[in-house]
């Protein structure tokens, strides 16, 4: 019998007995099988704690816009298990995804994936069927042993390093760094985008030769003064990518968020380290037009602002805290959060508290979520420790929402699944 994509999705969960079972041999047998070979003429490989998606969308935009047909394989994705997969802009469909998946399947025999793995061999798959000048590979966690650390990349891009997943990648910034950094290959280049990078990930880039490009090193970008017009108007602001040699005034990103201007920084010297010249024109027309869903996503519902952001660890709930205290409202932020199990949810609300008046907590289903009653223990002590709990994301959202006036602002925020929850109930409403 034919499956369906839902089939296979379903299929492809309960392969393995572990939703996460980090290391190359599985994958790499399989895609030996299959007779895989290099998904691109280049590749880019982007791993880091936060940041992976936006990065990915820069490269991908201003690659695009230089005339170059690209690849991107990024995750999770939010609404529909096609957007973890692009080609030439465009999410693939789905008799393509069950084509890989049935060419995956009957090559495996009786080796067990994990469901990223096969969605990985699936991206690589058709990518190399699709004859691609570049493929973007998104880490899913960690890097020295993620499935996408099959592929040697020609740049490594590591976004930056903080805490996060110490289940599984260590308990500090340089036991991280030391898996993060594990995509870099011998005499390729190692895109950094951290100020201050572990000593583990310079030190490995050493030890095997890799050409490190640090932001504000080798590197800088910087927003410029705003400038006026013939009439005394503010000129829309702009900012400032450089390094030696070579500088360009740039439009902001369509991205918010001052943390976006860093990401954009870190794909332009990406691509700028492949060696093939990059047009100025390309650069600007990727900077202003790259998009990506869950990243300060904002919705006006009447007169109230809904903000969505996938943000889930103390780094992102700090930018996140920054963008708010940034750019405030008249009124007062209720926040709806959500978060899996093993977050350090106490560092995140610590982070964003100052900027929340009002906070409503929800459970997530699935193996790494839990009830909002755990997860209001697991915050006793913390200013959301009386928060108003509700079962799901939507009742969350729909509580909030009608308790905001006016000049309020409700942030959703937590989690891939709690912003998913919040876009699916927005394009309901």
């Amino acid at each position: 019998m034919t499956r369906t994509l839902a089939d296979w999705l379903e299929y492809i969960e309960r392969i393995h007995p572990k939703t996460i079972d980090m290391g190359l041999e599985r994958i790499g047998e399989v895609a030996r099988r299959l007779r895989l070979k290099r998904p691109a003429k280049k590749v880019i490989t982007v791993g880091g704690t936060n940041g992976k998606g936006s990065t990915v969308a820069f490269i991908e935009a201003i690659a695009r816009a230089a005339g170059r047909k690209v690849g991107a394989y990024t995750s999770p994705h939010l609404l529909a298990y096609n957007e973890r997969i692009r080609i030439d802009g465009a999410e693939v469909g789905d008799a393509d995804l069950t084509a890989a998946f049935e060419a995956i399947e009957a090559a495996r025999g009786e080796v067990e994936l994990t469901y990223f793995e096969y969605g990985t061999l699936a991206a690589l798959w058709l990518f190399e069927r699709a004859g691609l000048d570049l493929a973007i590979l998104e880490v899913g966690l960690g890097g020295r042993l993620d499935a996408t650390n099959l592929v040697d990349a020609d740049v490594a891009v590591v976004t930056t390093v903080d805490l996060d997943h110490q289940d599984y990648l260590g308990d500090e910034r340089e036991a991280i760094g030391a898996e993060k950094v594990g995509i870099a290959r011998m005499g390729k280049a190692l895109v950094l985008g951290d100020d201050d990078p572990p000593s583990s990930v310079l030190g490995h880039a050493y030890r095997i030769g890799a050409s490190t490009w640090r932001i504000s090193n080798d590197f800088f970008f910087e927003v410029l003064p705003v400038e006026l017009d013939g009439n005394g108007e503010p000129l829309p602001p702009r900012w400032r990518w450089r390094e030696v040699g070579y500088r360009q005034e740039l439009p902001m990103p369509r991205l918010a968020a001052p943390v976006q201007l860093r990401n954009a920084a870190v794909a332009i010297a990406a691509l700028r380290a492949l060696g093939k010249p990059v047009p100025r024109a390309a650069i600007a027309e990727g900077v202003a037009n790259a998009q990506v869903s869950g990243r300060l996503q904002r919705f006006d519902r009447n007169g109230i602002e809904v903000v969505v952001d996938v943000g889930h660890n103390p780094q992102a709930a700090r930018a996140l805290s920054a963008w708010l205290a940034a750019n405030p409202v008249s009124g007062t932020v209720h926040a709806v959060y959500a978060a899996l199990s093993d977050k350090d949810v106490a560092g995140v609300v610590e982070a964003i508290a100052p900027q929340v008046a009002h906070w409503h907590l929800a459970g997530l289903p699935g193996p790494r979520g839990g009830s909002v009653e755990a997860l209001a223990t697991r915050l006793q002590g913390t200013p959301a420790a009386t928060a108003t709990r509700h079962e799901q994301v939507e009742d969350a959202l729909r509580q909030a929402h009608a308790q905001a006036g006016a000049g309020d602002r409700v942030l959703v925020f937590g989690s891939f699944h709690t912003a998913a929850a919040a876009l699916e109930w927005l394009g309901r409403d």
